[in-house]
């Protein structure tokens, strides 16, 4: 994975007037700032119409999302990311469970407030502007009859498209589009704004610095945010927490220095850190890999006693590549990430990944033993404990042969 820090930049906005607390209007609607813990989703469950009983897009979600807080989703395709924004905004219904905003239930059992009533915000991956209409009337489009268009002049200022209002959507390039929808998302004031892969579509530079500036133009409109992603880089580079979705079930909802430094499962080391996993058993209270051997990183734990089906996950850079000639690995693949290579490197039926400085420059086919670093960390799954490889001498060798 590559240095999230260094991709993040910092960005100065000019502070806004100032936003009323948030209040329920006679009819119910949500408005104006969230308190503290202002989205709030308990033990929710969804499938879509037509699915058999077991296939339950949402199992259980638990999830709140604090005042001001970016929160980042993480997943493969189809794990119920979009859905579990689409069930915040009032697209869909739960099939259990509830979700509350500023305090007050918009999703349960006996009530459904509409979209419209619940003070959420969208921003689609395809920025979604109607074409017939110039940038102002797009960013004014969901305004009430009435209502004050100050905000709006505002928040184009703030998104750099001032002096831009009477262009149309194709005479915007893709990032100044991205931002009208933006705009049009933040214009009604709402509590919450909703991000479904927002960035997917622009290119390197303009996604980058769109990113480094979504917090704060959040903070400055007083609004909370839920932003879906595939890129692990851009969760963890902008978001105050990070959850991560795997088969419709959440498997942890953390900051990013924990959920990169204690992951809560093996699923969560390997997608968000694209870390190794590798089957593991017990033998004379050391475990046994294709890579070597480890130890528990404290004593006086009875390996034996452990789950038989275990894993361990290790990262990259705690492997080492020894190039030779009959070796039983090799390499099938390489991306050079400016300072160092991430190899693949395919070791009987394992293919794993292998993070070498650059001086390590090996071709395409080179062969060679791959095994752990003496002394590096791994984490044992399920239970996260952690681990250490043996020195050298102690770590046995590989097993594997030559295809």
């Amino acid at each position: 994975m590559r240095d999230w820090d260094l991709m993040a930049s910092s960005t100065t906005i000019a502070t806004p007037a100032a936003t009323p607390a948030i209040t329920a209007s006679s009819t119910g609607e949500i408005t104006g700032l969230a308190p503290r813990d202002h989205v709030c989703i308990e033990d929710l469950w969804y499938r879509y119409p037509g699915r058999d009983a077991p296939s339950w897009t949402l199992k259980g979600i638990d999830l709140v999302l604090g005042a001001g807080e970016l929160v980042g989703l993480l997943g493969p395709s189809g794990c119920g990311k979009t859905t579990l924004l689409r069930l915040i905004a009032g697209f869909e219904r739960p099939g259990r469970g509830s979700i509350s905003i500023g305090g007050q239930q918009v999703a349960g059992p006996e009530r459904l407030l509409p979209p419209e009533r619940r003070g959420v915000g969208m921003v689609f991956q395809d920025d979604a502007l109607f074409p017939h209409l110039d940038a102002w009337r797009n960013a004014c489009f969901g305004l009430r009859r009435g209502q004050d268009t100050a905000r709006v002049a505002w928040l184009l200022d703030l998104l750099g498209l001032g002096g831009l209002e009477r262009r149309y959507p194709h005479e915007l390039s893709g990032g100044q589009r991205q931002r009208l929808a933006m705009a049009r998302a933040l214009a009604p004031s709402p509590s919450v704004v909703l991000l479904d892969e927002p960035f997917s579509n622009l290119d390197v530079e303009v996604r980058l610095r769109l990113r480094s500036e979504l917090p704060a133009v959040l903070a400055r409109c007083g609004a909370s945010g839920l932003m879906v992603t595939h890129d692990p880089e851009e969760a963890l580079a902008i978001c105050d927490r990070v959850g991560v979705l795997r088969d419709g079930v959440l498997h942890q909802c953390a900051p990013p220095r924990e959920l990169v430094d204690q992951p809560a499962t093996a699923f969560v080391g390997q997608f968000v850190l694209q870390s190794n996993l590798l089957p593991a058993h017990w033998r004379d209270r050391r475990l046994q890999t294709v890579l070597g051997d480890l130890e528990p990183a404290t004593r006086g734990s009875d390996g034996p006693e452990e789950p038989e089906a275990l894993e361990v996950m290790v990262r990259p850079q705690a492997l080492e590549f020894l190039p030779e000639e009959d070796g039983p690995a090799w390499i099938t693949g390489r991306e050079f990430l400016g300072r160092e290579w991430l190899y693949q490197v395919q070791l009987g039926d394992h293919r794993l990944r292998w993070r070498a400085p650059l001086a390590a420059d090996h071709p395409h086919g080179c062969r060679g033993r791959l095994r752990f670093r003496a002394g590096e960390s791994a984490l044992l799954f399920p239970g996260g404990r952690s681990l250490v490889t043996l020195p050298l001498g102690r770590a046995s060798e590989s097993l594997s042969s030559p295809p």
